[in-house]
């Protein structure tokens, strides 16, 4: 691959790290992920299509709950194709414009995912703080609205910083450090002023996944607030159970991404497989395990699924 300067970068490939060191075990490696894999896509699915056929679950809470499975599913669709290309020995090389629309839905989505974890905080918010008027402030409009305000706000603001990569000089050897495109990983390989998309994307990073924390946090405290003020033990007991589900998905997304931050700013003289490794589980973890909490933890949605797996036994 070129890479003088007067080269058209548009159509430079690059290569994609699996696990260094482990290559003679990528088949052995590669079944547990094609496992994970088909499970986010079995898992997110089966969720959607639970709450699309059931009438009984077309209210906000599980519309807001389609949307996270709808990212969690997307989310395994942008990746599979190259992590798991590289662990079966199909190819490990990736063309710019790949890479770039790769990174772009991966980014996309983590942003995505975050906005609707906080629109599902407001949900539980408004059900628990002011119950009586939960149905005529989360109208089907009202939940349309913010749905689209969720897909603006988590692609439309990336665009700018993705679109720059494109136009950028990568002078440095093509290797990529995960097996899939993240916009921080193009910038340690590119010659060009990277200092907009990295003051840009740090500014994105702050007014979307730390804002968001920071509001689920408060939107909890208020839940708890108006939970302890309620007389009866098992009212507040029932109350604070509906939260359960939506505090575990939260744990399960925030807490991969503070722990890959930590590696890469913290890290440098671990091994890179720990970075590999860190890097897959903030891209998977979230969609494996969001289907299994609420299979688990959400009545109704355990009552329905249940359902489903007699009627295809019978």
């Amino acid at each position: 691959m070129s890479t003088q300067p007067g080269h058209n970068f548009s159509t430079s490939t690059f290569l994609l790290t699996g696990f260094p060191g482990l290559e003679q075990s990528y088949v052995w490696i590669a079944i547990p992920f094609s496992s994970i894999y088909a499970m986010v896509l079995l898992g997110n699915c089966l969720i959607l299509h639970v709450i699309r056929t059931e009438q009984s679950l077309h209210e906000p809470m599980f519309y807001f709950l389609a949307m996270l499975a709808l990212t969690d599913l997307c989310m395994g669709l942008s990746t599979v194709h190259t992590v798991l290309g590289i662990l079966w020995g199909l190819s490990s090389d990736i063309s710019l414009n790949v890479c770039i629309g790769q990174s772009f839905f991966i980014h996309g989505l983590s942003f995505m995912e975050s906005s609707v974890l906080l629109a599902m905080s407001f949900d539980r918010y408004i059900a628990i703080c002011n119950p009586l008027r939960y149905s005529s402030i989360l109208t089907n409009a009202r939940i349309i609205k913010i749905g689209a305000v969720i897909i603006i706000r988590s692609f439309l603001f990336i665009t700018p910083v993705i679109i720059r990569l494109k136009f950028f000089h990568y002078c440095r050897p093509h290797v990529l450090s995960h097996s899939f495109c993240l916009h921080q990983d193009l910038l340690r390989l590119t010659c060009s002023d990277i200092r907009f998309n990295s003051f840009y994307a740090l500014g994105l990073v702050i007014c979307t996944l730390m804002l968001d924390s920071v509001l689920i946090l408060v939107s909890y405290v208020l839940i708890l607030k108006s939970v302890l003020a309620i007389a009866s033990r098992e009212e507040r007991l029932k109350s604070f159970q509906t939260c359960v589900s939506h505090i575990c998905a939260v744990l399960v997304f925030y807490i991969p991404i503070i722990s890959l931050t930590m590696v890469h700013r913290f890290g440098k003289h671990l091994s890179p497989i720990v970075h590999v490794l860190m890097g897959n589980i903030y891209i998977l973890f979230p969609p494996l395990m969001n289907p299994v909490i609420y299979s688990v933890k959400t009545q109704q949605i355990r009552s329905k699924i249940q359902r489903f797996f007699s009627w295809q036994r019978y």
